[in-house]
């Protein structure tokens, strides 16, 4: 028994604390490191040869952006620590085949994960959510999603997605332009900013709306500049 317990520790226990504390480290790393290529960002550069990515601080990113973005992907970013359960739950009474996951969650996804909808990917990406709350603060992850989100084949992050779609800085996006890039996020290489289908333009429509409510009822204080 005293042999089986000194393998555990050994083998099992040791290194699994070791890897816990290497990757709290990086977590912790990256509150004030921006995060380089990921995974996918890696393959789409092999596959198409090259990527449109430049990063920029959330000062350099229009607040109206900021609040579009959460407006059509997680109203409840400043209410939740990471996973959003009054969202899953209300997905699971609906039927809705849409996806429940916060910013927080794409965000480990992104930045630690794979493209994969395991549950084992779905349980760490849980783990990591929880993690980057508690560490990085809301600020952070919206700045960090902000510029690793692929809004078009190859094209990642706000301020590409601004040149490449309307030929500004993020800094200078209008309500509308913002509005439509985040309505493009659930379906980067299927849908348009620059030449929107009328779904996307009717989404932009409620996205706008969603943003100017949130700037109204205070939720955008989580995210906003101090």
């Amino acid at each position: 028994m005293v042999r089986l317990l000194r393998w555990f520790l050994r083998w099992v226990l040791r290194p699994f604390v070791a890897a816990v504390l290497i990757v709290a480290l990086i977590v912790l790393a990256l509150r004030w490191v921006n995060p380089p290529v990921n995974y996918y960002q890696v393959s789409e550069w092999w596959r198409l040869g090259g990527l449109e990515r430049d990063w920029v601080a959330m000062e350099e990113i229009s607040p109206v952006m900021q609040r579009s973005v959460v407006a059509a992907e997680d109203a409840n970013f400043c209410k939740h620590w990471g996973v959003d359960f009054e969202a899953i739950v209300q997905v699971i009474e609906d039927g809705s085949r849409r996806g429940a996951s916060t910013i927080t969650q794409q965000v480990a996804k992104n930045v630690f994960l794979w493209p994969d909808r395991s549950y084992v990917r779905k349980a760490l990406e849980a783990g990591f959510a929880g993690a980057i709350e508690l560490v990085w603060g809301k600020r952070r992850i919206l700045e960090v999603y902000l510029n690793v989100a692929e809004f078009d084949e190859g094209v990642f992050g706000v301020e590409a997605a601004s040149e490449h779609y309307f030929r500004v800085s993020a800094s200078e996006l209008s309500a509308a332009q913002a509005a439509r890039l985040a309505s493009i996020l659930p379906d980067p290489k299927g849908r348009s900013a620059s030449k929107p289908a009328p779904f996307v333009v009717k989404k932009a429509n409620g996205v706008a709306s969603g943003a100017a409510t949130i700037l109204k009822d205070g939720r955008a204080e989580c995210f906003s500049e101090p």
